[in-house]
């Protein structure tokens, strides 16, 4: 039986010192397991993974309330470097790449903490066996790479810390349907055979929900819904606000949904 991973405890999030971003958030993400997290923009969904990584701090943020595990550990009182030593890295969204260092040299500069020249050549050939694009344009400055490519890259840059869990910030953001589906299936495949443990935050449910095991969904710095991915696929509020469908199978547009009726019934 899978154990936690990763859990966040009633997690309250200030800004400023005034703003509260999150208010009372719990979540689990169980260990090899795919959690997504899914949620309108503003919704918190951010935040949460930079609670997560030790973030917070770099815009004047901070965690007031609840507390934040790994495997057991408290890590939210940590700064962000020592968050990576224990195994957490986060991909941020926009591809934020080294765009004037090559696509090798971003990969290297993944592997910061490790010190061992030998593990960081083996860690690349890893990350070249998942993204063999990379491979190929490994001597190209990341600027010049096509979108996909720079996604791509930011995840192989991630996995050169050699994580236990990592956060995914909207990864299909700007991409090509089949970029997004490739995308997702190389994490998915990054999860069966390396065990790696993912919390993937999405507005694209349909494909979040299609590779999770577990989902959460939130608004306004609230979690107000959880399931298995199938329970939440086959829900009747999820598939008429996040995955566009009314009952009767056609498409509904986010413009003629009444935010307050969604919360008032997922809240009753």
């Amino acid at each position: 039986m899978r154990h936690d991973m990763l859990s966040l405890n009633n997690v309250e999030v200030i800004y400023d010192g005034v703003i509260l971003v999150l208010k009372g958030v719990s979540l689990e993400v169980r260990d090899a397991g795919i959690t997504t997290l899914l949620g309108a923009n503003g919704a918190g969904k951010t935040t949460t993974l930079k609670a997560v990584s030790g973030l917070l701090r770099t815009e004047r943020g901070e965690v007031t309330k609840g507390h934040i595990e790994l495997a057991g550990q408290r890590i939210d009182r940590l700064p962000a470097y020592e968050v990576v030593r224990r195994g957490v890295v986060q991909v941020f969204e926009g591809r934020r790449v080294f765009e004037h260092l090559t696509t090798e040299e971003n990969l290297i500069a993944g592997a910061h903490i490790q010190s061992d020249r030998q593990l960081v050549a083996t860690g690349i050939e890893r990350v070249y066996q998942y993204f063999p694009r990379l491979k190929e344009r490994r001597s190209v400055q990341a600027g010049y790479l096509s979108g996909g490519e720079q996604q791509m890259l930011v995840i192989g840059r991630a996995l050169m810390s050699a994580p236990r869990v990592i956060l995914l910030d909207e990864p299909s953001l700007g991409l090509a349907p089949m970029l997004v589906e490739e995308i997702f299936q190389i994490v998915q495949r990054l999860n069966r055979e390396q065990q790696l443990t993912v919390l993937l935050v999405e507005q694209n449910a349909a494909q979040a929900l299609a590779i999770a095991d577990h989902g959460y969904v939130m608004e306004t710095g609230r979690i107000v819904l959880e399931g298995s991915a199938e329970q939440l696929r086959d829900n009747a509020d999820i598939k008429e606000f996040y995955l566009g469908l009314t009952e009767v199978g056609a498409r509904k547009s986010y413009r003629d949904v009444k935010h307050y009726k969604r919360r008032k019934r997922w809240l009753s």
